[in-house]
C-alpha cells in the first residue's frame, strides 16, 4: 500500500484527542510511512447543555463523526467505546477494539477519604445515573449530584463548594496522566462498569481496504469481552435511561459474563452472571439479559419505559 496521508475523526475533547494520538502512535510504529491528521468534530453530546443522565451507548457522542467518515471526509475514527451504539450502520465496522484499559470506577474525594469513609450524607458528583445508582446501593446516605462535561471540566467540578469528591472512569484519568488524582479505584463489588468501559474502538468504512490494515490493532481477549457486554445491552434495548451495567472477562476458553439493572435510586438492584463459551459471546450476552428480565429486570426496564 503506497504512503498516504490518514485523516482520523475524534471528538475535540482533551482526553479524546489523546486517546487518538495513543491509537495513531501505535500505527505510526507498524507503518511508519503513513501521516496521520487528526480532525476534531464536535458531536450533539459536546454541544448539548441539558444532556440527560443514561446516555451511555446512545451515540450522542459518535454521530457527527459517523457521517464524516460515511461521507469520506475522514478515514478513519477513534471512540470510546462505551459512546458507541450497539448497532451500527452496516457501511460502518469496528475494525479494531483496542486493549482494555483499567474498566473500574475511580473515586476522586475532597478530603483523601475511601468511599468507605466518607461522612454520612457525603455529597458526590457524577455524570452517570449508572454510578449513582450503584453508588447508592452501597451506600443510601449518598447524596448525588449531577455533573457533566468533558472529564477535565468534570474533574474540576469536582473540587466545588459542597461537594465531598465525586466518580470517574478510572481508564481516563489514566490515560491523561491523572492517576495522582483517584483517591480509590472501587471494586467491581460495589461499582460494575458499563458495556465497553475502558476500551477504545477504531472504526472505518467496511468496504475500505484500509480496514484491513487496521485490524492489526485488534485484541481479540478486549473483543470477545465487550462483544457479550454489548450484546447484553442490545439485548435488554440499550437506548433507555435504566442504569445498566456489564462486564465480560475471558478464562481460558470461557467468558465469565456479570450484569446489573437497577432503580436509578439504587434501592432495587438486579445482579447475576453467567458463563458460556468464549467463541459466541453474542450468544452468552444474550442469556444473561434474558436471566435478568426473569429476575426481575423486566419490570424495572418497563416501569422506565412507562
Amino acid at each position: 500500500m503506497r504512503p498516504k496521508t490518514l485523516i482520523v475523526g475524534s471528538r475535540g475533547s482533551l482526553l479524546a484527542l489523546r486517546q487518538t494520538e495513543v491509537i495513531i502512535g501505535q500505527l505510526r510504529r507498524i507503518y511508519p510511512e503513513w501521516d496521520f491528521l487528526i480532525k476534531p468534530i464536535k458531536t450533539s453530546g459536546d454541544r448539548s447543555r441539558s444532556l440527560r443522565w443514561g446516555t451511555e451507548g446512545q451515540g450522542l457522542f459518535v454521530k457527527e463523526i459517523e457521517e464524516a467518515l460515511l461521507c469520506g471526509e475522514i478515514d478513519l475514527a477513534v471512540h470510546s467505546l462505551k459512546d458507541v451504539p450497539t448497532t451500527l450502520s452496516p457501511d460502518l465496522e469496528l475494525v479494531a477494539i483496542c486493549h482494555r484499559g483499567d474498566a473500574r470506577d475511580a473515586l476522586i474525594s475532597r478530603h483523601g477519604l475511601p468511599l468507605a469513609a466518607l461522612p454520612e450524607g457525603a455529597l458526590l458528583g457524577t455524570g452517570s445515573v449508572r454510578r449513582a445508582a450503584q453508588l447508592k446501593a452501597f451506600r443510601q446516605d449518598l447524596r448525588i449530584c449531577p455533573i457533566r462535561g468533558n472529564v477535565d471540566t468534570r474533574l474540576r467540578k469536582l473540587f466545588s463548594p459542597g461537594l465531598d469528591g465525586g466518580v470517574l472512569a478510572a481508564a481516563g484519568l489514566i490515560r491523561m496522566g491523572w492517576e495522582d488524582r483517584i483517591t480509590e479505584c472501587l471494586s467491581f463489588k460495589i461499582l460494575l462498569p458499563a458495556p465497553g468501559q475502558g476500551a477504545l474502538a477504531v472504526e472505518a468504512r467496511t468496504k475500505d481496504n484500509i480496514a484491513v490494515f487496521l485490524r492489526v490493532l485488534d485484541h481479540r481477549e478486549t473483543r470477545l469481552e465487550v462483544t457479550a457486554e454489548r450484546a447484553f445491552l442490545r439485548s435488554l434495548g440499550g437506548g433507555c435511561r435504566v442504569p445498566i451495567a456489564a462486564l465480560g472477562r475471558v478464562s481460558g476458553e470461557d467468558i465469565e459474563l456479570e450484569g446489573l439493572v437497577a432503580t436509578p435510586d439504587g434501592r432495587r438492584v438486579v445482579r447475576t452472571s453467567e458463563t458460556g463459551a468464549a467463541k459466541n459471546p453474542e450468544g452468552l450476552g444474550e442469556r444473561l439479559a434474558h436471566k435478568l428480565l426473569k429476575l426481575g429486570a423486566g419490570e424495572i426496564l418497563e416501569r422506565a419505559e412507562a
